[in-house]
């Protein structure tokens, strides 16, 4: 596996390819591959990586990357896209979705405009 990298390097200092562009590919790409295996998970994601769900998700807006993207990748591995999952139940700091805080389920909303992400 080393070896591949190595080449890799070598092929995208042979063409050209900017250190900061090269850096920004390999982490899409590397943050792509886990948030697909997780199938689109971000607090299952974030665990793996090392990071607070915040910050993946700054992330994966400094990166331009969107569920569609994370749907695509889960698509290629042929796993089913689950929008990201609160990971922990809903408590009073969930304001997206307070009945739900109030009632002490989850934030999982079906139907909701976008994934709850404000829930941990």
């Amino acid at each position: 596996m080393k070896r591949d990298l190595d080449n890799l390097v070598l092929q995208m200092h042979a063409a050209g390819i900017p250190y900061n562009d090269a850096v920004r590919e390999f982490k899409k790409r590397f943050i792509l591959e886990v948030l697909a295996r997780h199938r689109g998970n971000q607090c299952k994601a974030a665990e793996e990586l090392g990071m607070h769900r915040n910050t993946l998700s700054r992330t994966l807006a400094e990166l331009e990357m969107d569920s569609a993207q994370i749907k695509r990748a889960c698509a290629v591995l042929r796993l089913p896209f689950v929008p990201d999952a609160p990971c922990a139940p809903a408590g009073p700091h969930c304001r997206s979705f307070p009945a739900a805080a109030r009632s002490g389920k989850r934030c999982d909303i079906p139907g909701s405009p976008k994934p709850p992400v404000s829930c941990v």
